[in-house]
């Protein structure tokens, strides 16, 4: 199944690792792929901001934001098309890139590496596109 184009901006540089092969197992699936934009670590909240659509859908990742179950997340997914989805770095996301986000979902409340993330957000982007579709992949 096709879906509206995605992108990541993410603070931190993805070397290769576990991390970067999960994110590319599951980014692999996707059609079209989520377009990642990487902000370094001393570029703080200016960088992440400037790296944003000026309009468009900005979905922040954040422990503290809405909890979605995978089909509440499908679902979500859909409504929001064209989304730029975005990830910060140890010290997390700062107000001004909260404030300018749309939407802040969780990926639960505990504390994840941001870079274990970026595979995490992929593998529910590919869950998501199945769950809509009708594919198995999904066992709800």
């Amino acid at each position: 199944m096709r879906g509206a184009a995605l992108a990541l901006v993410a603070v931190g540089r993805m070397r290769p690792g576990v991390e970067a092969d999960l994110f590319a197992h599951y980014n692999a699936r996707i059609r079209p792929p989520i377009a990642v934009t990487e902000i370094a670590e001393k570029g703080g909240a200016v960088a992440l901001l400037a790296a944003l659509p000026a309009s468009g859908f900005v979905v922040a990742l954040d422990s503290a934001g809405r909890a979605l179950d995978s089909v509440g997340f499908a679902e979500a997914l859909q409504a929001w098309g064209r989304v730029t989805f975005v990830i910060g770095g140890a010290d997390g996301l700062d107000a001004a890139v909260k404030k300018r986000a749309d939407v802040t979902i969780s990926l639960g409340p505990m504390t994840w590496p941001h870079l274990l993330v970026r595979g995490m957000l992929a593998e529910q982007v590919y869950r998501a596109r199945t769950i809509v579709a009708g594919h198995p992949y999904h066992h709800g």
